[in-house]
C-alpha cells in the first residue's frame, strides 16, 4: 500500500514537474525565494494596522515568529527522521526529470509548504471578521509550495502534508491568540462571528 502510494507520489510528480520549460525557469525561481512576497506581506501589515492597531499588530507579530520558529524546526525534526530524498537527488529520476534547482537536504516534509500554510491559516482566522474576501490569502501557499514541485526539490505528498502540519500549528497558535487577545483586548472578542465587508 505505502509502495503504490509513494509510486503514485512519483508519477504525479513528474508529470507535475515535467509540465515546465525553460522560458518560465525565472519566474518559478523568483516565486520560490520568500524575500520577493514581501509586497504581499506589507499589505497584510497595513490591514492588520488598519482594523487592529499597532499595539495588537505586536502581539500578531510575536504569536507569528513564534508559529514560523515551531513551524520550521518541527518540519525540520520530521525532514530528519525520514530522511526522503529529494526528487533531484533521487537516482531513480535521473534523466525523467527537469532539474532548475538543488538542495542537499531532505525532503518530506516541505518547510515551504508547513511555513507558509501556517501563516496563511493564522492570518486568515485573524483577519477573516474585516475582510470578506481574506481567503484569497491562500493563494500565496499554493503558488509558493508548487514552485518547489516545479524546480524538482518536492513531491506532491511532501507539499500537501506540509500543508496539514501548518494548518494543524496555525490551530494551536489560534487558540492561544484567542485567550490573549480577550484578555489584552476584550472589545475585539466576539468579532469572529462577524464577518467584514472588505
Amino acid at each position: 500500500m505505502m509502495e503504490r502510494a509513494l509510486k503514485m507520489d512519483q508519477e504525479l510528480f513528474l508529470f507535475l514537474n515535467g509540465l515546465g520549460s525553460e522560458s518560465w525557469d525565472w519566474f518559478w525561481l523568483f516565486i520560490t525565494k520568500q524575500f520577493n512576497w514581501v509586497p504581499v506581506f506589507a499589505i497584510v501589515l497595513y490591514l492588520l494596522v488598519k482594523h487592529l492597531g499597532w499595539k495588537h499588530v505586536l502581539l500578531i507579530s510575536v504569536l507569528i515568529a513564534a508559529l514560523l520558529t515551531v513551524t520550521d524546526q518541527t518540519t525540520n525534526l520530521v525532514k530528519n527522521h525520514f530522511q526522503r530524498l529529494r526528487p533531484v537527488n533521487n537516482a531513480e529520476l535521473e534523466g525523467l526529470m527537469r532539474i532548475v534547482q538543488s538542495r542537499k537536504s531532505f525532503s518530506f516534509f516541505s518547510g515551504h509548504a508547513s511555513n507558509s500554510m501556517a501563516a496563511a491559516m493564522f492570518l486568515y482566522l485573524v483577519l477573516r471578521p474585516y475582510i470578506r474576501y481574506m481567503g484569497l490569502f491562500f493563494i500565496w501557499p499554493l503558488v509558493f509550495a508548487y514552485s518547489r514541485i516545479y524546480l524538482g526539490l518536492h513531491y506532491p505528498i511532501d507539499i500537501i502534508c506540509g500543508y496539514v502540519w501548518g494548518i494543524f500549528m496555525a490551530a494551536l497558535m489560534w487558540q492561544l491568540y484567542r485567550k490573549l487577545r480577550d484578555h489584552f483586548f476584550p472589545k475585539e472578542k466576539g468579532m469572529l462571528d462577524h464577518p467584514g465587508n472588505i
